[in-house]
């Protein structure tokens, strides 16, 4: 004879709750290009060459690099990028980003057992975070490559060199805490940072504190 028993699966207790962070060095940011990533499947399927190198465009590159929420021109220069910002163009970054740096942070400072669990944690609730400051155009030499495949490049990237953004936070309250969420983002921000050459990649950009 089968005994039927009934399972009873108490429900997640979700809570949501916004904080601002605020940047304490500036942020570069490096969104890759179509053009960029079509040159990577060409590589990757090996198509033919048929013309060398296209001539560098600075300024479109720049362009390029951010990630754009509203505004984003159609021309590549710099009267076109002047324009969005004066009609209100918005900026973001990966939310994923700030997840990422909150959990290594932790991890790393053994507040957190393992990354797994702490990810599913929490989540921030949206896919880009806005960040909230004009962006810069910046130059920096780069090195590619390694050994005798060594070589030196420009690299034109976006910075905001003064920014701050509002993390919308989605997160399991039988799991964690808010207080403990917030933790986690103080210990990201001065330990982990975001964007090109952070703290965790040994630069000093994109640092950040609760505001």
């Amino acid at each position: 004879m089968t005994t039927k028993q009934k399972i009873t699966i108490p429900s997640i207790n979700i809570q949501y709750f916004t904080f601002k962070v605020k940047g304490i060095t500036p942020l570069i940011v490096h969104r890759w290009s179509e053009k960029a990533k079509k040159q990577i499947l060409d590589k990757h399927t090996k198509k033919a060459k048929t013309q060398g190198h296209d001539i560098r465009n600075p300024v479109a590159e720049f362009i390029d690099s951010l990630y754009w929420l509203e505004g984003e021109p159609k021309e590549k220069n710099e009267r076109a990028f002047e324009e969005a910002i004066k009609k209100g163009a918005k900026f973001g970054f990966p939310a994923i980003g700030f997840k990422a740096a909150a959990v290594a942070a932790g991890y790393r400072a053994g507040v957190l057992r393992d990354k797994v669990s702490s990810y599913a944690a929490f989540h921030i609730d949206c896919e880009f975070v806005q960040i909230n400051g004009i962006p810069q155009m910046r130059e920096d030499m780069v090195v590619i490559g390694s050994g005798v495949n060594r070589s030196s490049d420009l690299r034109y990237r976006g910075e905001f060199r003064e920014w701050s953004a509002e993390i919308p936070i989605k997160y399991n309250a039988g799991a964690i805490s808010a207080e403990q969420i917030a933790s986690l983002f103080s210990l990201g921000g001065f330990s982990s940072g975001i964007g090109e050459w952070r703290v965790e990649k040994r630069g000093n950009f994109g640092m950040f504190c609760i505001d």
